[in-house]
Parts: C-alpha cells; sequence; structure tokens
C-alpha cells in the first residue's frame, strides 16, 4: 500500500468543485482546501507506485482546473 499526499494549484474559484470530484474516486481518502502556496491537500492511498503514478498524472489529463501538483508520499 502506498499512501501519499497531493498538493494542488487550481484555477481561482474552483477549490470546491475539484475538491468534491476527488472526493469520488475511490483511491482518495480526504480532501481539504487549504490556504497559502497550495489550494487543496488530498490524501490518497493505492496498491503501487505505478498505481500512484497513473492516478498523478491522470488527474491534469482529466481536470483542466488543476494547474499543478506536488506529490509527497508518506513514510510508515
Amino acid at each position: 500500500m502506498v499512501v501519499a499526499y497531493i498538493l494542488m494549484v487550481v484555477e481561482p474559484g474552483s477549490e470546491n468543485k475539484v475538491a468534491a470530484q476527488l472526493l469520488k474516486k475511490s483511491e482518495v481518502k480526504d480532501v481539504a482546501v487549504v490556504y497559502g502556496e497550495y489550494d487543496i491537500i488530498c490524501k490518497v492511498e493505492v496498491d503501487s507506485m505505478e498505481a500512484l503514478q497513473n492516478f498523478v498524472i491522470g488527474l491534469r489529463k482529466r481536470n483542466k482546473a488543476i494547474r499543478r501538483t506536488t506529490t509527497m508520499i508518506a513514510v510508515r
């Protein structure tokens, strides 16, 4: 199991819409709209690093409101 936190910068005003869309995905365990350098933080759990890579790459392909992402892989 791979746990990661994905920090996102999104189009202004789209934070709540993007967060709601993310919560519909089975890999997403938690989402919060935050203030500061990033707009959204998302906790993801997947089976492998390859699955994480596919998820992150697919984020921007599926949602043009996401401008930039930073992924932090959790170590347990």
